[in-house]
């Protein structure tokens, strides 16, 4: 039972007994009766005035109560003129106005965190109470090249196998450093904070590829420099003495000079392969910027084709080209394009051997262009040392050729990727913007 209906129950029961009090009264003074209904007026105005009284600030509390439950903070009330009702309007109307200033200035903070986070060139993975990933940043979109619709919901473990892989590893205020293909490296930091005083964790991934390649290409290029003047004035001089020694062949007994000529012909060869060894590595150094100009992809491609052709015939490789019928033309420098292209069609022709196939799509939305082909594939030991500079696997490798196209695409600001799927197929692909 309520407080209201217990204050109007209890005053109808006064309010009855006077009334009966009055009714005897009636018959035994008349006087008296009039007195006691005068006394029951009475006593139902002051009824009614303490009823006002004391449930017009319960009204006003419970108008309160509902402004806040609909989480309204702009509503005030009036001063009526009673001190106590009074009273109790300013103590409500200075909690909403610090209410009202305190939301106001969290969603300040929040619209600024959510601006942060959106902006931000880290990427950042939210994870819900149960670890699993409750939104993702625009970086991380990226990175992972994943939509986050595609991601809401879902465990770190439902992530592209080698991002599972690695970000299983990352530990509170332990910073794990990896490397994607061999392509782009990233640092993941795992966090915490309290929300609604339970405890939720985020994972922050920084990519220093581009810091790392500098440092990388500040260090190989100083050290190409110093070995390219000594290799270079060590052959110069070289050259000339063995120049000058051919002079003297004439003069050498006949019955040895035809091991002095193959010996000071080997000499020479070996210095000239030291030479173009050295020139080699020197081009890397060497790579001007690019000069972007427009260029027709497909008319590149298909002057590739013709280029390999021969070689393509010779070892039975089919080379597939797909591409829209509509011309499309993309800035870049024409030159450099070739070389990363050609080498890249080099190297799926080496992994393909005899009787492959080498498959060249290029996609107009999203711009891409991608070189498959069913060769070996790349091993799992391998896939982590891709584009180190000079790393290569093959006997007489340099580790030239990947270095050289991760120098240029990353100049024209081209994302690209190189990967072997379950079925050993193995693409290299660029995007083209």
């Amino acid at each position: 039972m309520s407080l209201r209906t217990k204050f109007i129950l209890f005053a109808v029961v006064v309010h009855g007994l006077l009334a009966a009090m009055a009714y005897f009264l009636l018959k035994e003074n008349k006087l008296l009766f009039l007195g006691m209904e005068l006394l029951v007026l009475a006593s139902v105005v002051i009824t009614v005035q303490l009823y006002n009284a004391f449930f017009k600030p319960l009204n006003l509390i419970r108008a309160g109560i509902e402004t806040i439950r609909d989480k309204d903070f702009s509503t005030k009330f009036v001063r009526v003129g009673q001190p106590e009702l009074d009273e109790l309007v300013d103590v409500y109307n200075r909690m909403i106005d610090q209410l009202r200033r305190e939301r106001i200035a969290q969603a300040e903070k929040h619209y600024l965190l959510e601006k942060i986070i959106l902006a931000s060139p880290a990427g950042i993975i939210l994870l819900d109470f149960d670890n699993s990933i409750e939104n993702i940043n625009p970086a991380a979109e990226r990175y992972l090249n994943l939509p986050a619709q595609e991601l809401t919901g879902k465990p770190l473990a439902r992530l592209p196998e080698a991002w599972a892989r690695e970000l299983a590893q990352v530990q509170p205020g332990q910073p794990h450093t990896f490397r994607m293909n061999g392509i782009r490296t990233y640092r993941a930091h795992r966090a915490h904070f309290i929300d609604r005083g339970f405890q939720r964790s985020f994972i922050l991934i920084e990519e220093l590829t581009e810091a790392i390649i500098k440092n990388e290409r500040q260090a190989y290029e100083k050290v190409i420099r110093m070995m390219s003047h000594e290799v270079n004035n060590s052959t110069g001089a070289i050259n000339s003495i063995l120049d000058s020694v051919q002079f003297y062949t004439p003069q050498i007994d006949e019955a040895h000079r035809e091991d002095f000529t193959y010996a000071l012909q080997v000499a020479i060869d070996r210095n000239a392969n030291l030479s173009k060894f050295m020139a080699n590595f020197a081009d890397v150094v060497r790579l001007p910027a690019p000069v972007k100009k427009p260029v027709q992809v497909q008319a590149l491609l298909q002057r590739l084709e013709r280029l390999l052709q021969p070689q393509l015939e010779k070892r039975r490789i089919q080379l597939c080209l797909q591409a829209p019928a509509e011309p499309l033309v993309i800035p870049m420098d024409e030159q450099q394009m070739e070389q990363v292209l050609l080498n890249i069609l080099k190297n799926a022709m080496e992994a393909v051997k005899q009787e492959g196939h080498i498959w060249v799509e290029l996609e107009q939305q999203p711009l891409r262009l991608t070189i498959t082909d069913d060769g070996e594939g790349i091993p799992e030991h391998v896939r982590p040392q891709l584009f180190t500079p000079f790393f290569s696997t093959k006997e007489s490798g340099q580790g030239i050729g990947l270095t050289v196209i991760r120098e240029i695409l990353f100049s024209h600001g081209f994302t690209f990727s190189l990967d072997t799927d379950p079925q050993g197929h193995t693409s290299f692909s660029i995007l083209l913007r």
